[in-house]
């Protein structure tokens, strides 16, 4: 038998394994994925050009990825970790020297057909290789200073080289999935509290210089600040994204204006609005219902993961569907938190909703993880 007999689920009896898919998880990706094609097909003014008609054809690609990853076994995916996330970083690295620019940040590897973002590999890269080590390492070294360095590393090193980009908002993303897969794996809850606290008294310590002979950061980064909690200080410069996303999130009220009716995004008010902005987009079009139907399909998805999570005895697969939940989970939250502003624009977009080769494409891909090891996690 060859390599990829072993792996590939070709024979009539593999086939019987699309029996084990989690079907209800499949649908509940279709149906926002469907409400990210609505908006973007109303942003255009009613066509599918230039956004709707390809994020379909990405969601198609998507789909047929997941389903290829699904049906190949996990342990494939966990022999081959390292060289994925060995793949992320040197992807990353590319970006340095020969990665294409915009809105400010250099991200993206232009292959000809796809600007690939590497930092969005990355974070699923993370997940899988902590997933790995842990399922490696005795469970009572977890806790062990020792051990949870290497981790650490791990996770900051690509952190690191997304920040250079500079992209802060999937930089924190593939911290804070790093962290609940080390929370998961059983890490004492007690480096999870000197981290908060060392954290909170950094952030501190940087109002407490302002203004100050010892002063932390320049001056203009304490505007951006200042900014960013009163955005009314600078409502036509820093402060244009959120007081625009405001102002259309509360016209949509609780049942909205109606589809296409949205004057804030078809009147070009809002930036980026088929992009990181598109909440904006749902929420004056079908207001409060339309905002709460979309966050309870996100919620169902996580739930859905969750228990995949709990009801599977494979370590490296329960490890890894719980960061791809929690990965999932700070997609959403950031971005919401992020145009309703009680978060900073940061630039992370809308999971399966905005427009994105990049992001969904991998947001798919990690779903057939999930879904690779539901459907050959141990039973009996």
């Amino acid at each position: 038998m060859t390599f990829f007999d072993q792996f590939l689920t070709v024979s009539p009896t593999g086939l019987r394994k699309i029996f084990f898919i989690n079907w209800p998880l499949v649908l509940l990706l279709g149906a926002v994925a469907s409400i990210g094609f609505l908006m973007l097909y109303s942003i255009a003014g009613g066509s599918y050009e230039p956004w709707a008609g390809d994020q379909m054809i990405r969601f198609g690609t998507g789909l047929v990825l997941m389903f290829i990853v699904a049906f190949i076994h996990i342990r494939f995916w966990r022999s081959i970790t390292p060289f994925i996330y060995i793949g992320a970083l040197l992807l990353l690295v590319a970006v340095e020297f020969v990665g294409s620019a915009g809105m400010g940040a250099q991200r993206w590897l232009n292959l000809g057909f796809i600007r690939l973002q590497p930092s969005e590999a990355a974070k699923i890269a993370v997940v899988m290789v902590l997933a790995m080590y842990y399922d490696w390492l005795d469970p009572v070294k977890v806790s062990r200073p020792f051990w949870v360095i290497l981790p650490l590393l791990l996770t900051f090193i690509p952190a690191a080289l997304t920040l250079m980009q500079p992209d802060l908002g999937t930089a924190l993303l593939i911290i804070a999935s790093g962290a609940v897969i080390m929370f998961l794996a059983g890490v004492s809850i007690w480096y999870f509290l000197a981290a908060i606290a060392a954290v909170a008294g950094a952030v501190t310590s940087v109002f407490l210089s302002w203004g100050t002979s010892w002063q932390l950061l320049e001056n203009y980064q304490y505007r951006r600040i200042e900014t960013f909690l009163n955005p009314d200080l600078d409502p036509l410069g820093a402060g244009y994204h959120i007081s625009q996303s405001k102002i259309a999130l509360g016209s949509g009220g609780f049942d909205g204006r109606g589809f296409m009716q949205g004057t804030q995004t078809r009147l070009n008010f809002v930036p980026e609005k088929h992009t990181d902005f598109i909440f904006t987009t749902l929420a004056e079009e079908f207001g409060f219902v339309g905002t709460t139907f979309l966050l309870v399909l996100y919620t169902l998805i996580v739930g859905f993961c969750i228990h995949a999570m709990l009801i599977n005895r494979d370590r490296f697969g329960a490890l890894l569907i719980g960061g791809v939940a929690a990965t999932f989970f700070f997609y959403f939250a950031i971005n919401m938190g992020m145009v309703m502003g009680l978060l900073p624009v940061v630039g992370v977009p809308l999971p399966l909703v905005s427009y994105g080769g990049s992001a969904m494409l991998v947001l798919f891909g990690a779903f057939g993880l999930v879904q690779s090891a539901h459907i050959h996690r141990p039973r009996g």
